[in-house]
């Protein structure tokens, strides 16, 4: 009877992904299999009769930050066509799998060319991938998804987070700096976005060993409108 439940659910979920959420025919093998992988593990391993043995929970460091998904996915709202490899793809994100996300996000950019969101989205997970550094591939992935939606802020908040993560500090602030001059003073990923730059400030502030760490962020409007300095009298 148990198995009889097991399938049910099995079968309920694969019927809410291919139905409700509209995944594509091309990715049904690929979640099947998937469900079918999940049933047979437990089949060889699970012990229902066994008492629970609750531990701590312990953080996965290879595992997506979900708060970043979160806002990956607020700001391609607007833009994302492909939203069922993109639920696909985070969740294997979440678990750490990078390089079957990358896979399933280049499936998804076969029949969504021209999605901004599938092209970031496969950009954080190659990053993922290579341990948080950015690859010639996943800078392409970036563009790509610049190229496509200019003024969607993903592209180059992603590609400046990858670039600070590698270590290139100067290039992830010229990009962020950037996108801050041209983001609403209403949206809502502006706030996070300034305190990365400021931060960023610091840490190129203390390299240098400057005095000034953690000041303001001047912007190219803020310097173009700054006054001349006035020369001394005598």
């Amino acid at each position: 009877m148990m198995w009889v439940v097991i399938l049910l659910v099995a079968a309920a979920v694969f019927a809410v992904m291919a139905f409700v959420l509209k995944m594509p025919r091309a990715g049904w093998e690929l979640s099947g299999a998937a469900l079918l992988v999940g049933i047979a593990g437990y089949a060889l391993q699970g012990h229902p009769s066994m008492p629970g043995a609750p531990k701590a929970p312990v953080e996965n460091k290879r595992a997506a930050d979900e708060a970043l998904i979160k806002q990956r996915q607020q700001m391609g709202d607007a833009f994302a066509q492909g939203q069922s490899w993109l639920v696909l793809a985070d969740g294997l994100a979440r678990q750490g799998q990078f390089g079957a996300a990358a896979e399933v996000l280049r499936k998804g950019s076969e029949q969504f060319p021209k999605d901004a969101d599938i092209w970031v989205s496969m950009g954080n997970a190659l990053v993922g991938h290579s341990d948080g550094l950015i690859t010639p591939a996943a800078q392409f992935a970036f563009q790509k998804a610049a190229t496509i939606a200019p003024d969607h802020p993903g592209p180059p908040f992603f590609m400046g987070l990858a670039l600070a993560q590698s270590g290139r500090l100067a290039e992830a602030r010229t990009i962020w700096a950037q996108l801050l001059v041209r983001s609403a003073a209403d949206a809502p990923y502006r706030a996070d976005l300034s305190e990365r730059v400021q931060r960023i400030d610091s840490m190129l502030a203390m390299q240098a060993g400057s005095t000034t760490a953690g000041g303001p962020v001047s912007t190219a409007e803020q310097a173009e409108t700054a006054p001349a300095p006035k020369a001394e009298q005598p």
